[in-house]
């Protein structure tokens, strides 16, 4: 990867193109700092939707910035627009006219993502609203009381985010054009790796924290904090020779995180790498007084042919409901200043699509799977593969030329997929399966009476809860980062052959 990153440095179009993908990445990290006006910093739960949102907004939700929505709206619309195509005929015919007709859908992408961007830029007002996150300069008093303008704070609010939104869409066609390409991925891929160093720091407050008996983050009192000290000591009695200050249980579960982190990272690109090949004999034919054919080949069907984008998808689809549900609040900040619950009821619908509730692990599986066999099927053809082979003399020994070879095709095909699918599907569900379990442990009364060692463990997770969607953002990061590199090299091999042409 670093060598084919150097290689393409040296030559000078994809030097520019390179130059250009990191300045529209600087651009949009700026755009995250740019304070709305009217809207604070909220505070997100752990374990919650939301943390994942702002994972994959690269912080700037979190902080209700300018691109607070990032490429979310985008990424629904190119869904939308997708599913459309094969439905309705008149996509369809555009989507066959070439690169006008490619123009114009993406023009009529451009609108979705600006409806879908002012129904969850309603929806992320609200949740502000609810936690306090709007301020309202313009409450002025009259002989009638006090009137306050929260029509112009919300209208305001919600035209600077549909407006981040736009950028947002435009510097992700940018890079499509102008840069290395994947402009969607690339920019997902930016923000989570941004979210790596607060990452990284709350590890090191981890460790803080246990070397001072974990009081700071969890209020304990004495009692607990000579509970958690007996636990580390009952598993590990050299604990207590160095005066309860070296942090074992941190240094063993941060062991454990890097070691799941290499196993995933290793999986993936073995899954990528991953390919069918589907043997092709090429039948002898005399032309002028020159023979043709006579040789063997190949059909290569990728294992993970649909690359990051299942993944992609599934995560701005399942993320929607919890979006709309802030238009009716569940939550309002009491006379004491905390939040209280408003509806017991439609927070129980919220909690149920958090991805700490099982029915989350098994919509995020099943969204995998279906977003694969989509993303597969509009961009892989068996009857044109059969066609093109049938036209150059081509056949799949046993199989009959023509529709014996697209079913054959399309049965190995499905296959596959599922394969490559599940393996995604698996990668980002397991993690979230492991968070729900410990969440329903930490919760348990013989936990707390009887294990203080497995406590202690349990408080690590939940206090590094980003770990629940760690499985999704490393399929992402490595996806994004081995599309790249596919991408360069092709081009660099077309700059050769046009170099040899020319």
């Amino acid at each position: 990867m670093f060598k084919t990153l150097a290689n393409a440095w040296r030559v000078e179009d994809l030097r520019k193109k390179l130059i250009f993908t990191i300045l529209i990445i600087l651009l949009y990290r700026l755009g995250s700092a740019i304070p709305v006006p009217f809207a604070s910093s909220i505070m997100i739960a752990d374990g919650s939707t939301f943390q994942f949102i702002n994972t994959l907004s690269g912080g700037a939700f979190e902080q209700a910035s300018l691109f607070a929505l990032g490429v979310s709206p985008y990424i629904t619309a190119s869904i939308v627009i997708q599913l459309l195509t094969v439905a309705l005929p008149p996509l369809e015919r555009l989507a066959k006219q070439g690169e006008e007709g490619k123009k114009k859908i993406t023009q009529i992408t451009r609108y979705i993502t600006i409806g879908i961007a002012l129904v969850t830029g309603i929806g992320y007002y609200f949740l502000l609203q609810s936690q306090g996150g709007i301020q309202n300069p313009f409450a002025v008093t009259s002989e009638g009381g006090q009137v306050a303008l929260n029509w112009l704070v919300g209208v305001t609010v919600v035209a600077c985010y549909c407006a981040g939104s736009s950028i947002v869409m435009w510097l992700a066609e940018r890079i499509n054009e102008h840069g290395i390409g994947n402009g969607i991925s690339v920019i997902l891929f930016a923000n989570i790796v941004s979210r790596a160093l607060p990452l990284v720091l709350k590890f090191i407050n981890m460790f803080k924290l246990e070397m001072n008996g974990m009081d700071a983050a969890t209020g304990a009192n004495d009692a607990l904090d000579m509970q958690i000290k007996k636990g580390l000591a009952q598993f590990f009695p050299k604990y207590e020779l160095f005066g309860n200050k070296v942090p074992v249980g941190s240094i063993i579960f941060t062991v454990l995180v890097l070691a799941g982190l290499l196993a995933m990272m290793w999986f993936i690109i073995f899954i990528s790498d991953s390919e069918r090949r589907i043997p092709v004999q090429y039948a002898k034919r005399v032309v002028g007084r020159k023979m043709y054919g006579g040789q063997n080949s190949n059909i290569p069907l990728k294992l993970n042919m649909a690359g990051v984008m299942p993944v992609i998808f599934a995560n701005a689809i399942i993320t929607i409901p919890t979006m709309v549900a802030q238009f009716i609040p569940v939550t309002e900040i009491g006379s004491d200043g905390q939040v209280e619950v408003k509806n017991a009821t439609w927070a129980a619908i919220v909690q149920f699509f958090s991805d700490t509730s099982w029915f989350y692990c098994i919509l995020t599986f099943g969204l995998i799977l279906a977003f694969a066999y989509f993303y597969v099927a509009i961009s892989f053809n068996p009857n044109e593969v059969s066609g093109n082979l049938q036209k150059q003399g081509g056949a799949i020994p046993g199989i009959r030329p023509g529709k014996a070879t697209s079913t054959f095709i399309q049965k190995v095909l499905s296959k596959i997929t599922f394969i490559g699918a599940l393996a995604l599907s698996l990668i980002s569900v397991v993690p979230l399966i492991i968070h729900c379990i410990l969440d329903v442990l930490r919760h348990a009364e013989f936990i707390h009476d009887s294990v203080p060692a497995i406590e202690t463990a349990l408080w690590s997770f939940t206090y590094l809860s980003e770990l629940a969607t760690i499985g999704t953002s490393i399929i992402i990061v490595v996806g994004v980062i081995l599309e790249i590199v596919r991408d360069i090299e092709a081009q660099m091999t077309m700059r050769h052959y046009k170099g040899f042409l020319g």
